[in-house]
């Protein structure tokens, strides 16, 4: 069976170019790179053209780029190392639709250290309530964090505004960039963040390596402590075949970006209008202009999401209920809550999230798999009946 890859969000085929790039470093150049011989040198010297990579993709320094590996632990040091600066400080700002990695760590440090922690909500469409965001600014707040991208609905928060109005009142700014990277262009120079986290298996490089980006004079509190790897800023010897990885797949993810915002946007857009023209009471979630040119999270009331991934995975389509971080809950995403989308609609949204290797072809076998599967499923239902809710 062909397998219809749509689930983009949640990881990424990893680019034959990336893999050609790779494949010395698994065999004949294994060599450390933190060795003083000339053999360990090679790995160090492909490190160094990957970090410059990394900083040519988001128009960074090399020095300002941390390898870690993944975006958790890029999001988790850029926190700890903010509340460590300021040990005074007990107030954090963030979102209530953010990724797990952010979410579940603040309300560790909500339970565990006493932090206040004010969780902005958003709107219908997902906007963030940036009066409520700026008027939580105090004196006690150590850090704000937000993502630039929502991983389920695709929405784009504002991250240049916010970040100015953090500059101007001297609060350090992280922005979790990880679904945004590859889709929209990155310019830390001209957005002005401090932190910037990145995950190298959602642009084609392989799992288990991310970035963190620092601004240059910003105090670092390492997040793991160990040998003088990344500058003393992370220890532990490098996982160098991924980072080679991560260096090329920036590379690629530049120069894709042109193609994300014109051909997958078309696919999309195209996809979407087949599955609001042929399935009736469906609403796609979020704001139709402020979102990523991949994603679409469309509801389809009277059913559960479950379900239609299990019959469209039969078909060989891949798709997602939300955050793969969360895929083992039952419950409707926290995100479509907090969007107030009615409950009916929630626990039967799924997205579809694309990249540049996806066709029309498959736009197509998506939208004359999903009809008889809605169809079915909705036959089965307690809350439809003659063609509509009940």
């Amino acid at each position: 069976m062909k397998i219809v890859y749509t689930d983009n969000n949640a990881t990424t085929k990893v680019a034959d170019e990336v893999i050609e790039e790779m494949l010395p470093y698994f065999g004949e150049l294994y060599g450390n790179p933190s060795s003083m011989h000339t053999f360990g040198d090679q790995v160090q010297k492909k490190i160094k053209q990957a970090r410059q990579r990394v900083a040519d993709f988001i128009n960074a320094d090399p020095e300002e780029i941390i390898f870690t590996s993944c975006g958790t632990e890029s999001d988790n040091s850029a926190i700890f190392s903010a509340i460590r600066a300021f040990p005074e400080k007990k107030h954090i700002i963030t979102s209530n639709v953010e990724h797990p990695a952010i979410n579940n760590l603040y309300k560790e440090l909500q339970k565990t250290e006493g932090y206040k922690v004010t969780f902005v909500p958003v709107d219908k469409k997902g906007l963030l309530d940036l009066d409520l965001l700026y008027n939580s600014i105090s004196e006690d707040t150590a850090i704000i964090s937000l993502m630039w991208a929502n991983n389920e609905t695709g929405v784009l928060f504002p991250i240049e505004k916010i970040a100015k109005q953090a500059n101007e009142k001297h609060i350090l700014f992280h922005t979790d960039a990880v679904q945004a990277a590859g889709k929209v262009p990155i310019d830390v120079k001209k957005i002005g963040v401090d932190m910037l986290s990145l995950s190298g298996h959602k642009i084609h490089a392989p799992k288990g390596v991310g970035v963190l980006y620092v601004k240059k004079g910003l105090k670092f509190s390492p997040f793991l402590v160990g040998g003088h790897q990344e500058d003393g800023r992370r220890g532990g010897t490098e996982n160098s075949v991924s980072i080679i990885g991560l260096g090329k797949a920036c590379e690629l993810a530049k120069e894709n970006i042109p193609i994300i915002n014109s051909k997958v946007r078309e696919l999309r857009d195209y996809l979407q209008a087949q599955l609001l023209d042929k399935i009736i009471s469906s609403s796609v979630n979020g704001d139709l202009e402020q979102r990523l040119p991949n994603t679409l999270s469309i509801g389809f009331d009277a059913v559960e999401g479950e379900s239609i991934l299990l019959m469209l995975d039969r078909e060989g389509i891949c798709a997602s209920s939300g955050s793969a971080c969360t895929s083992g809950s039952l419950e409707p995403s926290h995100v479509l809550m907090a969007m107030e989308v009615p409950f009916k609609s929630a626990h039967g949204s799924i997205r579809f999230s694309l990249s540049h290797y996806n066709t029309k072809e498959e736009m197509d076998h998506i939208v004359t798999a999903m009809v008889p599967v809605i169809q079915k499923l909705r036959a089965m239902s307690p809350f439809w009946k003659d063609g509509k809710v009940i």
